[in-house]
């Protein structure tokens, strides 16, 4: 006997409150990470490595890192959420059988 399956599926929450989960805790992270990381290497060392033609300064150093820890970061907490998306969004199309 087949039996029509309840899906437990959790409201839809706004976008605005889904970005804000995925970009204020990246965003806290991005930022340890930047002062652990630049209390260790110095900006202008890691330019001579990375890209010795370049003008890069201090700031733009620190500026270029945290933005590249923030993405790492960001990317990390947006899959996780769509890892754990509730079965019931994206699983509509297919009908609720048992």
């Amino acid at each position: 006997m087949r039996r029509a399956r309840a899906v437990a599926d959790c409201p839809t929450r706004p976008p605005l409150q889904r970005w804000g989960a995925i970009l204020w805790p990246s965003f806290f992270s991005a930022g340890v990470c930047t002062m652990v990381f630049f209390a260790l290497v110095d900006p202008l060392e890691w330019r001579d490595l990375t890209f010795p033609g370049w003008e890069i300064g201090r700031e733009w150093g620190y500026t270029l890192g945290f933005f590249a820890f923030w993405s790492a970061t960001a990317s990390s907490s947006f899959f996780t959420w769509w890892l754990l998306r509730p079965p019931g969004r994206f699983n509509r199309s297919r009908g609720t059988h048992a």
